[in-house]
Order: structure tokens, then sequence, then C-alpha cells
């Protein structure tokens, strides 16, 4: 996968919290905090390149020029119903985002996927974009939620996610070679189902034990 835009993040933290949460004995509540703090630790990857502006302020000894993030401030876009665990971290900091949701859901027959909502930030085309949901596995559900927030005007996009499949990777660079992908994992391979190997199941369903 050389040459693709993926960043893998290697941090022992989220080594040890993926590992929690790849374990099928980890309860919903634990791991719905796990998927939390992932998001967080993920989130300060994922946010590196945001824009900043120059701002002359006082300190409590002298004067100097500091950087604040550009306005308007970068939107996060969450891909329902999972992306909300990742979401809640992202958000921890970086409080003053702006957030969308597309809801969709995938047809476990064609593994396509169906959108059924849409709620999105105003003014995308001037600001920084972060798409979250945990799982890129047939990426599908990926590159439908990333057509739709570029016709909505969005030209500087991440899209962050917690585990990847090889398959998922390359769909998604195939289909937004522009966009920038961050992950804690890139796992084996999907099964006949389009589930991740060895991943951890179904993260709507663990985060919100249904």
């Amino acid at each position: 996968m050389s040459g693709k835009k993926i960043n893998v993040i290697q941090h022992p933290l989220l080594e040890h919290k993926l590992s929690l949460m790849r374990d099928k004995k980890t309860q919903s509540v634990i791991f719905r905090a796990l998927m939390r703090e992932a998001g967080m630790i993920l989130g300060v990857e994922a946010t590196k390149n945001l824009p900043t502006n120059d701002k002359k302020i006082s300190t409590p000894l002298e004067e100097m020029t500091a950087g604040f993030l550009k306005q308007p401030e970068p939107a996060v876009v969450s891909i329902l119903r999972a992306g909300n665990g990742l979401l809640e971290g992202l958000l921890q900091i970086l409080p003053q985002a702006a957030v969308g949701f597309l809801g969709m859901s995938r047809d476990h027959d064609t593994l396509k996927p169906i959108d059924y909502y849409q709620n999105l930030p105003a003014k995308l085309s001037d600001r920084s974009v972060i798409i979250v949901d945990p799982m890129l596995a047939t990426a599908g559900s990926g590159i439908e939620a990333t057509r739709i927030v570029k016709m909505a005007g969005a030209t500087s996009i991440t899209f962050m996610c917690l585990l990847a499949a090889p398959e998922g990777i390359d769909a998604f660079n195939k289909a937004h070679p522009d966009v920038v992908l961050v992950t804690g994992s890139i796992d084996r391979q999907l099964n006949d189902k389009g589930y991740i190997l060895p991943g951890l199941g179904d993260a709507g369903d663990r985060i919100y034990g249904t």
C-alpha cells in the first residue's frame, strides 16, 4: 500500500485499548468508554494539520504572537450509528467543532450502503472536515459519505477510523485519492460477509449492546 494517503497510528495506549475492544468478553459499557478514549488518541493525529492563524495576545508577562484554529471551526461528520463512539472522543479535544451526521446502513446481501439521513453543517467549503466511522471494511459507507460531504462543498477532508481492511483501503483510495485516511490498525482481510478479520465484531452492536 505504498504511496497511499494513510496514516496508521502506532501508540501503546491505542494498542492496549484496541486489544481490550477486540476481546469478545469486554462488556458494552467498557467497550463504549474505550471507543471514546480511542477517538481522542486518533483525533490528535487527525487534527495535526488543521490550519491556524496568528494573533497577538498578552500573557501575564508580555505580548506575543500565538496560533489559533482558523475560522470557521472544523467540522466533524459522524456516520451513524457507530461513528458516534469515536465522535464523543474527538469532541473532547475539539469541542468547538461543528457536527454533522450521515445515516447509513449496509445491505447484508449486496454489502452496499443505504442512505437514510443527512444533516451537515453549513459552509463546509470553508472548513476542514473529519469524517468518523470505527470500521473501514468494504469502504462502501466511507466512500459514499465522503462523496456526500464533497457534494456539500468540502475540499479538505480526513477520514478517521479505528480499524481498516486492505480491501477497504484500496477501494477508498481509488474513489477518493485526495482524502487522507487515519486508522489505528490495518487488519488482515475481510470475510465473505464483509467483516474485518480479526476485527472486533460489529462496532455499533458492541457500543450499544444490541
